[in-house]
């Protein structure tokens, strides 16, 4: 299986403490990424949390609800997390995050592999999903 990663930094006018707070509390992930459209079986364990996440996908007028099992593994400015989805779809993720001036940088770190005939379009899904979640932080801490 082909693996294959990327990054995106977005810089936010909060502070780390602040951000990390926000992506390390999985009710905040609903609308963070546009595929999440509902969190829910929210489970707290020492240095991290464990949910079930719904992932909605639309092919025109069709629809999937993808139901994936998400740990976050909460460390030191880091939060890190891996998914399986349907199809051998393996998303392994962390975000850094850090002071910065003005507020903090977040550094949004995919590694994603997929069986052949997956690859490009599963590639295709986490960018703009990571793009997404960017504009998201940035309009979710604004002023």
């Amino acid at each position: 299986m082909k693996s294959v990663e990327f990054s995106t930094t977005t810089t936010l006018p909060a502070a780390p403490e602040r951000v990390f707070e926000h992506l390390a509390d999985p009710g905040n992930h609903v609308g963070l990424s546009p595929l999440v459209v509902e969190v829910r079986d929210i489970r707290h364990e020492p240095g991290a949390v464990r949910f079930t996440a719904v992932e909605r996908f639309a092919f025109g007028p069709l629809r999937h609800d993808n139901v994936i099992e998400v740990v976050l593994r909460l460390g030191d400015g880091s939060i890190t997390g891996d998914v399986v989805s349907p199809g051998g779809v393996r998303v392994a993720y962390g975000y850094r995050i850090d002071a910065a001036p003005g507020g903090t940088q977040v550094v949004d770190h995919y590694r994603l592999s997929a069986p052949f005939g997956l690859l490009r379009f599963s590639v295709g899904q986490a960018k703009k999903v990571q793009a997404a979640r960017g504009r998201e932080l940035a309009r979710r801490f604004a002023a």
